[in-house]
């Protein structure tokens, strides 16, 4: 067992981190089965379950970019989805709406899953301009205004062709994307209010004319192939209480329909979807949810579902049962069910039919969801050429509002329960949306999954990053502050100085949010960055106590010779910051150039030392690993070797393959003169200040020696990004690797290898920790002290909501074999636990929720940032409440 130590907890629950509201949810659609080849479209073979990545909008404008962390030989993964990189938003903004679109759909195989490579993602969110991000870049690739005032809603087709916007003159607006392009192509007739929501309708056969006698077939049949599909109406929601619908083609009305109206007040229709059959679901603000036939445009269906407004919904993958949510923190679930009539039919059996019935709802959320998205996704497309989806895993619904927080449910209906159904997210062995359990993912607290925490050690002090302001704490040693009232956590309403003293408080003139921010361990140096320039000040401290904050004002001036950028305005802004831990130097990677700088504070001006261009070079990619080698030398090289992950990493020895590639004046797509542009996201320096670790959104680590400033090694690629990394705080050369699935890997910088002990470490993790609902989001090595040599040194894994001790020794693991009385019954997709295990000598503890940021402020003292959901949403309006008994 892990023996007993004694260790101050700093409780920090005086940070007023305030996380974002989720307005907008939004998956990546599916290309459209080909009609030329029937045996592609038609394919009876088992499909390959894959899980796509889930774009979270929020009310500052920035877009998390989620990932699912499990593999594709697992089907369930207890993390979910989890943040692989966050586009920052100009500040200030908002998202309102997401729509993901296919860049070349017809490159893709039907009923496959794009990945963020192949996607376009675009945006809009309360302003008359659609925006297109480069997913690549994390920044904005290009905006067009839609000539019709502030864009309310978006659709983009099933074919991945058109966007469709709906604007506040009344109009809907066609932009063609077709081919990686966006303009402007046509303008449906204008009707005197706004467009608040709009659904394509499904996709029709195109009719292709008869091949000519002398055109071989191969050669038209890839022409053929993008005339597949064509779009043949949309319908509109409006707040003058009615639907519409209309014809691509023309731009007119076909029919209109009406909704309820309540003493004479408009009814304001928030969201539309459309089903296969062409059966139209609208939500409106009475909290009516209504089902029309779109052949005769009537109404089949009325539900009094929700008690206020009705603000999203979602479509099951199979088309066969809906969701809505709102105001009232409900998720309502209709499913469509057969109806046996009493008459029958002319073989004497009886008829039957398709009705929708109002199944189940559930309280989800404690204020207003605005976004609601499944996975996967549904495609209306007519029943003969319906995509199927694979049977044995239960669908997942997504949703998000006001609380902040993203909950995932299980939605498999009752009757596909009649296989074994694997739930993805391992909350419970139930699936049906009545019955299983929904999970919340904790919100970040900084952009790209990282923490807007930072804690210099030396001075005391704590940082906080908002969206444009950062704030600084000095955190009282445990020799002025009494134990007790540490081990409690201090409270904001108590007075300062008893634990804790606000001593800066900073806002800042940004162009967008703020990225990261960072404070040099002796509190002499701050540096914080947006996505075009970087600021950097000297901290002095007064008499008072208070702290006095100067800026460099020309330290853009000294960045700008070492970037160089695609774009005509360098930007000078950071993604990652590191000071070394004597406070002599700062490590910055740049946020649209790629590149890891060394920046020396000790002169009376700060100085480049050395720009390191590593992660810039150009690599292949195979099965989403990075192939070894620059995609240059690639083309000369008839044979690429690919590293292996759990083989000795490639050093770059050879001075020839080190050397730069120059820089390109296009900004077109990578070419192979052009470098590669990623965001290095993860910075770890070792304590003695020799060796500098980065990684970026690629996979790939790169190691150098800040004593030579030199290029060291490139670790192999891993399946997934780094979440975390650390150095060892006695042995120095060692470096920890924390990765979103609970995953470590650990390796020796100097030798260049994985440690021999490290896969016994790695796989005897408790199981408690693999299978953790929450994913690591920080590691931290015990400081001990060489007076304390005989003690054992341990380790900090620490998640959201739990906290992990584990034992280190000389051998640098310690485990135990046990004897698992009980043998779990194996699941479908799951690993099953042998009959022996390893197991870690750790504790676990979860009583500290939600947790922020977590260091060693010293050896014996833990600093320990807590923001407890019940104080977020203290700062919301009152929910929705309407009492049912004893009203007036």
């Amino acid at each position: 067992m892990v023996e007993a130590t004694t260790v101050t907890v700093h409780r920090c629950r005086f940070v007023d981190h305030a996380p974002s509201a989720i307005t907008s949810l939004a998956f990546p659609p599916t290309p459209l089965p080909p009609l030329k080849n029937k045996s592609r479209s038609l394919n009876t073979s088992k499909p390959r379950v894959r899980f796509g990545t889930l774009a979270i909008g929020h009310a500052n404008g920035n877009i998390d970019l989620c990932e699912w962390s499990g593999s594709e030989k697992r089907l369930q993964s207890p993390q979910a989805w989890v943040i692989k990189k966050t586009l920052l938003g100009l500040y200030p903004s908002k998202v309102d709406s997401l729509a993901f679109i296919i860049r070349f759909p017809h490159e893709l195989e039907p009923e496959n899953v794009p990945s963020c490579f192949d996607l376009r993602l675009f945006s809009s969110g309360g302003g008359s301009e659609l925006i297109e991000w480069d997913i690549n870049r994390s920044s904005i690739r290009r905006t067009i205004g839609s000539h019709g005032g502030t864009i309310w809603c978006m659709a983009a087709n099933p074919a991945s062709t058109m966007l469709a916007l709906g604007c506040e003159d009344g109009t809907v607006r066609l932009l063609s994307v077709v081919n990686d392009t966006l303009e402007h192509t046509r303008r449906f007739d204008r009707v005197k209010c706004r467009m608040l929501s709009i659904a394509w309708g499904p996709p029709i056969p195109r009719q292709t004319p008869q091949k000519q006698l002398n055109t071989p077939e191969d050669e038209s049949s890839d022409e053929d192939d993008e005339d597949d599909w064509s779009d043949s109406w949309l319908v509109t929601g409006s707040p003058d209480s009615s639907l519409r619908k209309w014809d691509v083609a023309t731009g007119r009305i076909i029919d209109r329909m009406g909704t309820d109206k309540i003493r004479g007040e408009r009814t304001l229709v928030w969201t539309v979807g459309v089903l296969g059959d062409g059966t139209i679901v609208s939500g409106d603000s009475l909290g009516v949810v209504k089902f029309w036939d779109a052949r005769t445009c009537t109404q089949l269906h009325s539900f009094k579902a929700h008690g206020a407004d009705v603000l999203c919904l979602a479509i099951d993958p199979e088309g066969k049962a809906v969701y809505t949510a709102g105001v009232d923190q409900k998720v309502v679930q209709f499913t469509l069910v057969k109806t046996f009539g009493t008459d029958k039919g002319p073989l004497g059996f009886q008829g039957s039919s398709n009705r929708w019935i109002q199944a189940y709802g559930r309280r989800l959320h404690s204020h207003d969801i605005r976004a609601l998205a499944i996975w996967p996704v549904y495609t209306p497309l007519p029943a003969a050429y319906r995509q199927h989806h694979p049977m044995d895993v239960a669908p997942v619904l997504a949703s998000g509002g006001l609380d902040m927080t993203l909950a995932v449910t299980p939605a498999a209906l009752p009757t596909s329960t009649i296989v074994k159904i694997v739930n993805p997210l391992e909350t419970s062995t139930d699936t049906t949306f009545e019955n299983s359990y929904q999970r919340r993912l904790a919100y970040s607290s900084g952009p790209s999954g990282t923490s807007s925490i930072c804690l210099a050690q030396d001075a005391n002090l704590l940082l906080c990053m908002r969206e444009a302001s950062l704030t600084v704490w000095r955190v009282s040693k445990k020799s002025d502050v009494d134990e007790n009232e540490l081990a409690q956590g201090v409270s904001g309403q108590e007075p300062e100085g008893r634990g804790w003293a606000k001593l800066l408080e900073m806002d800042l003139n940004v162009n967008s949010n703020l990225v990261a921010s960072a404070i040099s361990a002796d509190g002499r140096w701050l540096v914080a960055s947006d996505l075009f320039e970087t600021k950097l000040f000297s901290l002095t401290t007064d008499l008072a106590g208070q702290l006095n904050p100067k800026r460099i004002r020309d330290f853009a001036k000294i960045l700008l010779p070492h970037i160089s950028t695609l774009s005509t305005v360098p930007s000078t802004g950071g993604i990652a910051f590191k000071f070394t831990p004597d406070s002599s130097k700062l490590i910055m990677t740049t946020s649209l150039s790629s590149y890891v700088l060394v920046i020396d504070l000790n002169s009376d001006r700060p100085q480049v030392l050395r720009r390191f261009d590593q992660h810039r070079q150009l690599d292949a990619f195979s099965q989403n690993r990075v192939i070894k080698g620059r995609l240059k030398e690639r083309f000369n090289k008839p044979d690429v070797e690919t590293e292996d992950s759990n083989g000795p990493p490639a050093s770059d020895t050879n001075e020839q393959h080190d050397q730069q590639i120059d820089m390109s004046d296009s900004d077109n797509e990578l070419d192979p003169v052009t470098p590669m542009v990623v965001n290095i996201l993860r910075i770890a320096v070792s304590p003695d200040g020799q060796w500098l670790a980065t990684s970026d959104d690629h996979m790939r680590t790169h190691i150098f020696n800040l004593d030579s400033m030199q290029h060291h090694c490139v670790l192999p690629s891993f399946p997934v990004p780094v979440q975390a990394l650390t150095f060892d705080s006695i042995n120095l050369n060692t470096l920890l690797m924390v990765f979103p699935d609970n995953s470590l890997h650990v390796y020796n910088v100097e030798s260049r290898q994985f440690p021999t002990w490290w896969k016994d470490f790695s796989s005897s993790l408790p199981w408690r920790v693999t299978n953790a609902h929450d994913s690591i989001l920080g590691a931290t090595f015990d400081p001990k002290p060489p007076a304390e040599a005989n003690r054992p040194q341990y380790l900090l894994l620490w998640g959201s909501t739990w906290i992990c001790r584990l034992s280190l020794t000389d051998n640098k693991v310690t485990m135990r074999s046990r004897s698992k009385k009980r043998r779990r019954e194996p699941v479908k997709g799951q690993t099953v636990h042998s009959h022996e295990e390893q197991f870690i000598d750790y504790k676990m503890i979860t009583h500290y929720r939600p947790i922020l940021f977590l260091d060693f402020l010293s050896n014996g003292e833990l600093v320990i940032v807590e923001r407890p959901l019940i104080d977020v949403l203290s700062t919301l309006p009152p929910p929705y409440f309407k009492p049912r008994y004893g009203a007036s």
